[in-house]
């Protein structure tokens, strides 16, 4: 395992999940079928535990190219490392997003709705208004990469115990899986809350490769790419001027 396999994975798996919710709510005749958007924005932050409780110990987790700009921003990431994790994470995204279609491939052919089944893939605003929908983007991305920057680690007096150790484990995931959840329930209704790169574009270049009907809205495109970018910048150069 190395950080760009864990980032791979890791991403994957919260594609693989956070995708797979919304195709087990909107695809036709799924056991979960429109089951709503508490279902929808629930498992996407718990797709978010999964794919940190994986990568986190190995590359960190990032599985966003929105936070992996923003950590080398703010001089938390080495930029020379950043094409590579940016890398990893659209690899990682297209193949969680192939696994979406494998899985749900039998309720994809008897689905009509060709937005329902791009929705599987990526994001789509409710209302289509560029710079409504840009502004949606930069301000959910900033809320997850400034929040982010303040997560802190565990402490121990190491004066009153110099062989003590602490850790989380997995639970460590739980305050970025908290912060995801409430960033889909209270600002993901306008977009869908990409707020990450690599969960828009790499699964909407999946839509259009795979035998899918429909268009893929390219338009749109680049909304949740540029967006998060611009959130995750501004979040960073805050960041540095408060500290």
């Amino acid at each position: 395992m190395t950080p760009f396999i864990a980032e791979v994975i890791g991403t994957m798996l919260l594609i693989l999940l956070g995708n797979g919710v919304v195709a087990n709510v909107v695809l036709k005749d799924t056991k979960g079928n429109n089951s709503g958007w508490i279902v929808i924005t629930t498992a996407w932050a718990l797709a978010v535990f999964v794919g940190v409780t994986v990568a986190g110990p190995i590359s960190g987790a990032h599985l966003n190219p929105a936070v992996t700009i923003g950590l080398a921003v703010a001089k938390k990431f080495e930029w020379n490392l950043v094409p590579s994790y940016i890398a990893a994470q659209m690899i990682g995204g297209m193949l969680g997003a192939f696994l979406v279609w494998l899985f749900h491939k039998d309720h994809f052919a008897i689905t009509e709705d060709e937005g329902a089944k791009l929705a599987c893939f990526s994001t789509g605003p409710a209302i289509r208004k560029v710079s409504s929908n840009l502004i949606s983007e930069i301000i959910g991305t900033f809320v997850l990469v400034f929040v982010i920057f303040h997560f802190s680690d565990p402490s121990i007096n190491v004066q009153a115990d110099p062989n003590a150790k602490v850790g989380l484990g997995s639970i460590g995931a739980i305050p970025v899986t908290f912060l995801v959840w409430v960033i889909g329930l209270s600002l993901g209704g306008t977009t869908g809350y990409a707020i990450n790169p690599a969960r828009d574009l790499a699964p909407r270049i999946m839509h259009a490769i795979l035998p899918i009907k429909g268009s893929s809205d390219w338009g749109y495109a680049w909304i949740p790419v540029i967006g998060p970018v611009i959130g995750a910048v501004i979040a960073a150069l805050l960041f540095i001027i408060l500290k």
